[in-house]
């Protein structure tokens, strides 16, 4: 039976309740965030009785909210018999425990739920190691809410004697000692990863990684753009775990497409330094697809959050806007007159992001034409003569250039359309010489 939940959004009211006009622009967005809290509530199936936004005049060491509110939301508690409150914000351990004490229920703050909800989706052991590692992490700085019994010391032994540890360091350093046992066998996954990669590289297929906020539609688009069938369910963070497929372009090449786990505003430091090992099929990607719910009313928000941890990553957008391509998805949703007007913008917007729906496949022909000329433009095309006596540069070329097209000009000799890497150009130009010609495209 699902746990009975109270979802509470507060929002700090630090000019003691004069909204200013930005602020009052922002009401529709506090909805926006409530509804997000929600849904990541649902996420881990919680029965959800009551929500609401609560501002916060003054925010409060020990309790966040005032005394007066405290005891308010404690009588909505218990009105709701609530077991667990949700609350939307990073709260101080302090903070956490007192608020407990006071309503007699779990209290659960945002980054716990994010982690519970990654700790219900990770599939793979990669994905449950890098949990885990957030997971203790957030467990470690928050020792001092557990109960009575991390007060208590423990004898000394050995020759010194003494009080001993006490509980509290004891569990600190047992944790410690987990989270560099993970962080090791995350290492090995990290090497097994870029060894999957160097094998992909030897396989002169382009790379592309879908990168979004949650929900944002990416598994979907991830199925439609690659024939693949992967989880893709109308509820936060449905896939966590990294899936890579064949890319087919209109040009008849391919490349390699990746979806990745979903972003979202406020995302626990602890789980990017987690996830980065999942995350280096970003930074690898020689083309990334940012894909935004266009008709969501946050959308504008979720694109700079998403953008916030590209940069954390190390990806700064404005400076690789080449790199970086927009999908706005989920254009089935929007009116006749609204779908044009983004028509409009996205032909005058110099970035040329590609208006879809994945669900409808609104679009999609028009992206996998952006996205083959996007990968090609770094990319040299050329015709290569090949005569019987050439086989180990006819291998090579099979190796790591892109073949296009192959035709047979008789008695053993073979033409090749090829596209190369640019780290491959000189590399080709020293075996074939004057067999290579620029192609006309």
């Amino acid at each position: 039976m699902p746990a009975r939940a109270v979802v509470l959004a507060p929002v700090l009211d630090i000019d003691g309740g004069k909204q200013s006009q930005a602020q009052k622009k922002e009401e529709r967005s506090l909805s926006a965030r409530l509804a997000e809290a929600v849904g990541l509530a649902a996420a881990i199936d919680l029965d959800v009785r009551a929500s609401g936004v609560v501002p916060v005049k003054r925010p409060q060491p020990a309790t966040l909210f005032g005394s007066g509110k405290v005891e308010e939301l404690a009588g909505l508690i218990r009105a709701e018999e609530a077991e667990l409150v949700v609350v939307d914000f990073k709260l101080t351990p302090v903070q956490q425990r007192n608020l407990e004490t006071a309503w007699g229920a779990k209290v659960l703050d945002r980054t716990g739920l994010i982690l519970e909800i990654f700790g219900r989706r990770a599939r793979t052991r990669e994905g449950r190691l890098q949990v885990e590692l957030a997971h203790l992490s957030y467990q470690k700085s928050r020792l001092v809410r557990s109960w009575t019994h991390l007060e208590r010391q423990r004898g000394g032994f050995g020759f010194l004697g003494g009080p001993g540890e006490t509980q509290i360091e004891s569990d600190r350093r047992i944790i410690g000692e987990r989270i560099d046992k993970i962080r090791k066998e995350l290492e090995q996954v990290k090497r097994t990863r870029a060894l999957h990669r160097k094998s992909r590289d030897r396989v002169p297929y382009p790379s592309v990684a879908l990168v979004g906020y949650t929900n944002a539609g990416k598994s979907t688009l991830f199925n439609a753009l690659t024939g693949a069938n992967v989880i893709a369910e109308g509820i936060l963070f449905a896939t966590l775990d990294p899936t890579i497929r064949a890319l087919p372009l209109p040009g008849g090449s391919k490349a390699v497409l990746s979806d990745t786990v979903g972003f979202i505003s406020d995302l626990p430091t602890t789980l990017i330094a987690a996830f980065r090992a999942t995350l280096e099929e970003v930074l690898e990607a020689d083309l990334i697809l940012h894909v935004r719910d266009i008709a969501d009313p946050s959308t504008a928000s979720q694109r700079q959050d998403v953008n916030d941890v590209l940069a954390e990553l190390g990806i700064d957008v404005e400076s690789e806007a080449d790199r970086v391509l927009e999908v706005w998805n989920k254009a089935d949703l929007l009116d006749e007159k609204e779908r044009k007007r983004l028509e409009n913008e996205a032909a005058r917007a110099d970035s040329n992001p590609a208006l879809v729906s994945a669900m409808s496949g609104i679009g999609l022909d028009k992206l996998r034409g952006e996205i083959e000329r996007r990968l090609n433009r770094a990319r040299l095309t050329v015709d290569i003569a090949i005569g019987p006596q050439d086989g180990a540069l006819a291998n090579w070329i099979y190796e790591h250039c892109e073949v296009i097209a192959r035709a047979d000009l008789g008695e053993g000799a073979i033409s090749l359309h090829i596209r190369v890497a640019p780290e491959q150009r000189e590399r080709l130009s020293r075996l074939a010489s004057s067999r290579v010609k620029l192609a006309a495209e």
